[in-house]
Order: C-alpha cells, then sequence, then structure tokens
C-alpha cells in the first residue's frame, strides 16, 4: 500500500497540572492514506481534539512518534515543523479563526502570502476556491458582514489555498445550524470525491457518516477503527 500521509506510533500526551498527571491521549497507533475520509468521534473529553492537534503537528505528542507522508516529525525544530505543517495541512476550526480586519480575499490568501506564493499564482488561486465555495460575490466582505456558514465556507477554502494534501477539522459544524451544517459537509464529501484527504472530529454520529471510516476514541485511548458502510448515515 502507498505510504500513508500520517501515520501515529504510540502516541501519548500527558499533561502536569500541579503534582497530577491527565492523560489525555493513551497509546494511539493508526495510518491514513491518502484520498480517505476519516471521522474520529466520542464523548467530550475523550481525546480528540488533542488527538487531532498531535495529527496536525500543532502539539507534540509525550512519547511516539508522528509521521507526514512519511517523514517524522516530532523531534524536529517547530521552525521545521511549522514549514512542514503550513504546506502540507490544512486546518477548519469549530470557531472559524477568521482575521477580522481581512477580507474574504484577503483571508483566503493568507496562508499563499505566508509561504511566500507568487502574487499571480495566489490572485488565480483565490478565484478557483471562491468559486468552488460558492463564495464570488462576497470577496470583498469582512467576516462580521457574513453569516456562520459563509464563515465556515470561508475557512474551508482558506484551508485548501496552499494546496495541502490533507484537511483537518475540528467540530467544524459546531457553531452552525442543522441545515447549514449539512451544506458544509457536503462540501467536505465533495473535496474527498476530488481526492483530499479528510479527517473530521465530531461528536455527531450523523456527521460521521459522511466518512468512510470511524475511528472512536474513549477516556483517551482508541477503542474501534470501522469502515462506515457505503454511504454513510448522512442526514441523520
Amino acid at each position: 500500500m502507498d505510504l500513508p500521509v500520517l501515520e501515529l506510533k504510540n502516541v501519548w500526551k500527558i499533561y502536569k497540572m500541579d503534582s497530577v498527571e491527565v492523560t489525555a491521549v493513551r497509546d494511539i497507533s493508526l495510518k491514513i492514506h491518502e484520498g480517505e475520509f476519516v471521522a474520529v468521534i466520542g464523548a467530550s473529553g475523550s481525546g480528540k481534539s488533542t488527538a487531532l492537534s498531535i495529527m496536525g503537528a500543532l502539539d507534540v505528542p509525550t512519547k511516539g512518534e508522528v509521521f507526514l507522508s512519511g517523514t517524522e516529525i516530532t523531534k524536529l525544530p517547530e521552525s521545521k515543523i511549522a514549514r512542514i505543517r503550513g504546506r502540507r495541512i490544512g486546518f477548519v476550526f469549530q470557531t472559524f479563526n477568521l482575521h477580522p480586519t481581512l477580507n474574504v480575499f484577503e483571508n483566503i490568501a493568507l496562508p499563499m502570502r505566508i509561504h511566500e506564493f507568487p502574487e499571480s499564482e495566489i490572485n488565480s488561486k483565490v478565484r478557483e476556491l471562491l468559486k468552488l465555495v460558492g463564495l464570488e460575490p462576497r470577496e470583498k466582505h469582512l467576516p462580521a458582514q457574513l453569516s456562520g456558514g459563509e464563515r465556515q465556507r470561508v475557512s474551508v477554502a482558506r484551508a485548501l489555498s496552499a494546496n495541502p494534501s490533507m484537511i483537518l477539522a475540528d467540530e467544524p459544524t459546531g457553531n452552525l445550524d442543522t441545515k447549514t451544517s449539512l451544506e458544509i459537509m457536503d462540501l467536505f464529501a465533495q473535496l474527498n470525491r476530488d481526492g483530499k484527504t479528510i479527517v473530521l472530529v465530531t461528536h455527531e454520529m450523523n456527521l460521521a457518516g459522511y466518512a468512510e471510516r470511524r475511528i472512536t476514541l474513549r477516556d483517551g485511548a482508541m477503542v474501534s477503527d470501522k469502515k462506515n458502510q457505503k454511504g454513510g448515515i448522512k442526514g441523520g
């Protein structure tokens, strides 16, 4: 089989709070391959978001190894990790994390500008992404002038702008109503059909049904890793 886009080997994350140790992630090993759509589910406090942060190189494990496209990153300096993360991973968060003083076009372009893409490439790529997420008429609007669903579409476009190999989404529909949530999930499904690797953290089973594979965490440990039935649950 092809080299995994992402691999965790015996990963632990232990936080020390005064004299108390809290284990957020407990001995997780997994592989995610190119083109997969994986949902990570579990109750609040199960370690989902911590695991996703480690997958995305936003956090380092206390023990264990993390590989991105075969490169072991856990012992690299933060500057190099940041470059790898910026080129290979796109993030979508529940809280959108848009820059309030930048318009839609500028928010989408920001990762490309950080990584010094040519301006001509930035312009063509942002226009392509605006069309993809249906926000062409909104390109000059500030985040405060957008609905929650529109803001999340900007977040998705921004995550795609540097053409990463993988999208990590942490409860991306948590601040949206049901109809808008399903529209965002339909967008993720389309991206996956187009070949993008997606890892979705959610506590909602109907949204997990969009994925082809479902990983369940409990008390920081991976308790199951199953294929969803073809077609998933989708929409409840």
